[in-house]
């Protein structure tokens, strides 16, 4: 499986780069590197819960959208590298803390060293649910190497207008394969399950993150969900998009995402029936619920 880094395609990029040589598109070399490994309380209430989800922040990323408040890990490559065995103990050390679930955030491009190291950590004990956080840029054959491994997918589903995808991602294909690899994570994980604390324990969750001036394409998103999945999966329909740089080329980012923008979203939603879902109320447009990429738990 580690051969996968000498001629990579663990995602849509193909940039077919021997990252024990060089890095790759993603800003990654074959050693894993991350920023942070700490409990984070500010995912969907059945991730995080009252304990907190094991949240790893890996450095670097293959999509690297523009407006990604997580910057500093995802085009700056932020992190301390450290080894597979060291990944294990920290999943060990994060389940000791009492963390609900392991939840490997922006893991795509290091997937054939998370395997290993979870199934090291599973050896050794490892036995609360791993979340698999994601763009949802990958190659098919990357999330085949994590049957059996994740049990909680937790995608984007960013774009349904490639030209958008093409504006701020940079790929001109986005929806396409965010769609197929959605049906693998179905494919692997069913319908959601529950624990008696309603911590989700197998299942899925799609993100939309609504951006300013942008309803229409969400609204085609939500519809795309219900109509391929309805109350099987779970939709999060997030307001939290904050504006961190000054955007010259596209204005509409430089604001947040209206009261009324997102309340129609939501609306649109429950219009089409849909009872499986998560919405954001009050103050989440801020940098405060950006995670602090202090080295943390590495």
């Amino acid at each position: 499986m580690q051969n996968i880094y000498k001629k990579c395609n663990l995602c849509q990029r193909n940039c077919l780069v021997n990252r024990y040589q060089q890095k790759g598109l993603c800003g990654a070399t074959n050693k894993l590197k991350i920023a942070r490994a700490a409990l984070h309380y500010w995912e969907e209430p059945c991730i995080s819960g009252l304990e907190g989800s094991g949240a790893i922040f890996f450095s670097n990323c293959s999509l690297k959208c523009i407006f990604c408040q997580n910057r500093k890990i995802s085009a700056q490559g932020f992190g301390k590298e450290i080894t597979i065995d060291r990944l294990s103990n920290i999943c060990l050390e994060l389940q000791r803390k009492r963390a609900n679930n392991i939840n490997l955030v922006t893991p795509t491009h290091y997937v054939p060293s998370i395997v290993k190291a979870i199934k090291k950590s599973k050896k050794r004990g490892l036995h609360i649910p791993i979340v698999y956080n994601t763009s949802s840029y990958e190659n098919i054959n990357t999330l085949k190497m994590l049957d059996g491994v994740v049990d909680i997918y937790l995608p984007d589903l960013k774009y349904f207008d490639s030209k958008i995808g093409k504006r701020y991602s940079h790929v001109d294909n986005y929806f396409e394969v965010a769609k197929e690899n959605i049906g693998e994570m179905y494919k692997q994980v069913g319908k959601p399950i529950f624990n008696d604390q309603n911590i989700m324990i197998r299942g899925m969750i799609v993100r939309i993150l609504l951006l300013p001036g942008h309803l229409e394409d969400a609204k085609k998103i939500i519809k795309y969900l219900y109509d391929t999945y309805h109350d099987d999966i779970y939709i999060s329909i997030m307001n939290q998009y904050t504006p961190l740089h000054d955007f010259k080329k596209y204005p509409n980012l430089n604001a947040k995402v209206s009261e009324d923008e997102y309340n129609e979203l939501v609306n649109y939603a429950c219009d089409l029936g849909i009872t499986n879902a998560f919405i954001q109320e009050g103050e989440t447009q801020s940098d405060s619920f950006i995670p602090d990429f202090n080295i943390e738990g590495v």
